[in-house]
């Protein structure tokens, strides 16, 4: 707790005051969106989570809203520095507690959000539908990228070896939540059980499967059962942090 004097003017008189501050910054949170979303479908998430004492970032990846006419020759690697610079941008706010940091990334943003461990600190980490991609295709136009072949290789039990985003995933020592949609026809299960069974390191490990949902939370009862389920795990998350502080 910090105090400082102020002066309180009223009329001609000063009036003496006093602030009492806490001497505590607050959690930053990024949001990263899918492929062929926007930070619109984040907005809701993110207000909910701020009530909780956070700051919280959305952004538009390139190639999508604004800069939509990039969308058929932006790559995996060029849309990971817009996550970094996302993320640094969120990091240097005056209010924010570097050692606090939390990511929540959907499907193409899990996806990068999950590389982004292994770049920059995170505390907090969620992913929802997280996607996967082969490492060969890094560099190539994400929209260019053979469909057949990602769907085939969506539907392998994946090791952290095969993939950028496991190895991530298995060095993470953070705090984890994987949600997963149970009529999900684009992100395959075995995709999303390599993710879980990839963090071997984590402190804590969730993963929650949302009945009846699909991959983009079409149904609204879907989405705010998925809401409700993230603020109730980032205010736990929370909570144990300032109960350690």
């Amino acid at each position: 707790m910090s105090e400082s004097p102020v002066n309180v003017l009223v009329g001609k008189t000063a009036l003496s005051g006093t602030w009492h501050e806490p001497n505590r910054l607050i959690p930053g949170v990024l949001f990263v969106h899918g492929w062929g979303s926007n930070q619109r479908n984040n907005l809701q998430l993110a207000r909910s989570i701020s009530r909780l004492g956070c700051i919280c970032f959305t952004f538009d990846l390139r190639g999508h809203a604004a800069t939509s006419d990039l969308h058929a020759c932006v790559t995996p690697e060029e849309n990971m520095a817009d996550v970094l610079a996302a993320y640094d941008l969120l990091a240097a706010h005056d209010s924010v507690d570097k050692s606090a940091m939390a990511v929540i990334g959907s499907s193409y943003g899990g996806y990068l959000a999950a590389i982004l461990t292994s770049m920059r600190p995170v505390d907090w980490l969620v992913l929802r539908v997280p996607a996967i991609y082969r490492d060969s295709d890094w560099k190539k136009p994400k929209a260019k990228i053979d469909r057949t072949d990602l769907n085939a290789y969506r539907d392998l039990y994946l090791e952290p070896e095969d993939s950028r985003a496991l190895r991530a995933c298995a060095q993470f020592e953070g705090d984890a939540l994987i949600v997963e949609s149970e009529k999900d026809t684009v992100v395959a299960h075995p995709t999303v059980a390599s993710y879980s069974a990839a963090f071997r390191k984590a402190h804590s490990l969730g993963h929650r499967v949302l009945d009846g949902a699909d991959h983009g939370l079409t149904d609204p009862g879907c989405r705010d059962a998925y809401h409700r389920i993230v603020s109730r795990w980032m205010s736990e998350m929370i909570s144990a942090a300032r109960e350690h502080q």
